[in-house]
């Protein structure tokens, strides 16, 4: 996701999306220590996504 994507949603969506950024990366590493995954750069994309989506709350909030 972009910034400008992330700034346009309610806080309520911004935690429903960080939920499911989270169980996808959980998911996504538990794959990953049984057989390896064939993109694992989506580990870091989903952990970048999640650092956004953090980044724009705070800022909401103040």
């Amino acid at each position: 996701m972009k910034m400008e994507e992330i700034r346009n949603l309610s806080v309520e969506e911004m935690n429903k999306k960080l939920q499911e950024l989270r169980e996808e990366l959980s998911n996504l590493s538990f794959q990953h220590q049984i057989r390896p995954l064939e993109d694992t750069s989506r580990l870091k994309k989903i952990r970048k996504d999640i650092a956004r989506i953090e980044t724009a709350k705070g800022c909401v909030v103040e």
